[in-house]
C-alpha cells in the first residue's frame, strides 16, 4: 500500500511561486511514476505534470509548460511540484497519485492506483 500526502498548497498572487510536495509512505514509492492532477470548481479532473520512476522521463499539460517543474527525491519519497509565474487559472485542488510499479508516468488518472487528499492552491489576480 501507498499512501500519499499532499502539501504546499495556499494563497499567491498572480506571478507568484509555490511549491508543492508529496510526500509518500510505503516502500515501494521510489519504483512508480507519480503524476500531478488538478481540479478547478466545477470542472474535470485535469493533468498537470508527470515523471517516471527513476526521474528519466517528465512530461506536461500544454498549459503549464515552461511554468511548472516535477522532481522527485527517491531517498525522501517526495515528489515535488514547483509551480512559477502562477495565473488565476491555475487556482484548483491539487493531486498527487502514484501508478505502479516501473511506471513511466502518465497524463490519464485511470492509469493511477493511489492518491492523496488534495491540497489548495489559490491564485489572485
Amino acid at each position: 500500500q501507498v499512501q500519499l500526502v499532499e502539501s504546499g498548497g495556499g494563497l499567491v498572487q498572480a506571478g507568484g511561486s509555490l511549491r508543492l510536495s508529496c510526500a509518500a509512505s510505503g516502500r515501494t514509492f521510489s519504483g512508480r511514476g507519480v503524476g500531478w492532477f488538478r481540479q478547478a470548481p466545477g470542472k474535470e479532473r485535469e493533468f498537470v505534470a508527470t515523471i517516471s520512476w527513476n526521474g528519466g522521463r517528465e512530461y506536461y499539460a500544454d498549459s503549464v509548460k515552461g511554468r511548472f517543474t516535477i522532481s522527485r527525491d527517491n531517498a525522501k519519497s517526495t515528489v515535488y511540484l514547483q509551480m512559477n509565474s502562477l495565473k488565476p487559472e491555475d487556482t484548483a485542488v491539487y493531486y498527487c497519485a502514484a501508478g505502479p510499479l516501473y511506471s513511466r508516468g502518465s497524463d490519464s488518472p485511470g492509469e493511477y492506483n493511489y492518491w492523496g487528499q488534495g491540497t489548495q492552491v489559490t491564485v489572485s489576480s
